[in-house]
């Protein structure tokens, strides 16, 4: 099971960790010792205590449709919720832990956390075991089985250790979980959640241009563009092996269906060739 949490190793903490962190946030070492020595809520952590403050200063309420969104390099997990036609973000949580590096996870047991496109069902949201709270992201997603990824039970659950998970500690992942259960129970079909490397500025991409995920990356920010542009989750299908995105409409709840192919014959099929086109690095060069 690719996210057997592991023990946080106190005794052995450099060689053990170092390996599993490779080279990018090297934070998350000091974040799991915070937690251990009981220092939490960690730095940045919003004020939990005062969740309906911070909904109603937002001019939402628990239980509408919400739309989350991970960044690895950063840390950070952000919980956006539905007002209106478009949604606002209620506020950015820090990630205690996450393991591996930069890429989509290939395989069970590479230790890796996962990047791409992925939704929670209220099925997805019942789990037994150790977190009973616990939102399994849905690894593989059909992208990731057409590529022959292999893994299993890639969840956000609590704690501050995991191989392959996102660990928000117990009381963050509480907050996550009740809104999401909340807004899963008033209507939502499912919550999307976009895990991505990094903030896909055309900056950052540009600094990572001769990395060997630079074209699964490219995809990837067609789906944060989208977002960023609209405010409205975006919409992701399959072209033959790589995301292809259109925005999401304002209004919708943003539970769009599950990634599925996209038309694969006739005109939408030229056009979904057309769009990957467009977005390969050597027509967009640093877009």
């Amino acid at each position: 099971m690719a996210c057997a949490v592991a023990g946080l190793l106190l005794a052995t903490p450099a060689m053990a960790v170092v390996v599993e962190l490779k080279d990018v946030a090297a934070d998350r070492i000091e974040r799991q010792r915070a937690w251990a020595q009981g220092q939490t809520p960690l730095p940045s952590t919003p004020n939990l205590a005062n969740l309906d403050g911070r909904l109603a200063a937002k001019g939402v309420n628990k239980g509408s449709p919400i739309f989350i969104r991970i960044f690895k390099t950063e840390a950070e997990l952000e919980l956006w919720v539905r007002k209106g036609e478009r949604f606002v973000l209620l506020d950015t949580y820090p990630i205690c832990h996450w393991t591996g590096t930069l890429g989509p996870k290939e395989r069970e047991g590479d230790k890796q956390s996962p990047e791409g496109f992925y939704s929670v069902t209220q099925r997805q949201a019942r789990h037994t075991g150790r977190w009973s709270k616990a939102l399994n992201l849905g690894f593989p997603n059909a992208l990731d089985q057409r590529l022959q990824r292999t893994g299993s039970y890639i969840l956000l659950h609590g704690g501050c250790s995991s191989t392959g998970c996102f660990a928000m500690t117990d009381p963050v992942l509480e907050e996550i979980y009740g809104l999401a259960a909340a807004a899963l129970r008033g209507g939502q079909e499912r919550v999307h959640v976009n895990v991505f490397p990094f903030r896909m500025t055309t900056a950052a991409l540009e600094a990572h241009k001769d990395h060997p995920w630079r074209e699964f990356w490219g995809d990837l920010k067609a789906g944060y563009d989208s977002f960023e542009r609209t405010h409205v989750p975006p919409r992701v299908a399959m072209c033959g092996k790589r995301y292809v995105v259109r925005d999401g409409t304002p209004g919708e709840n943003g539970d769009a269906r599950a990634l599925a192919s996209a038309p694969q014959s006739g005109r939408e099929a030229e056009q979904c060739a057309e769009r990957i086109a467009e977005r390969s690095p050597a027509a967009t060069g640093s877009q």
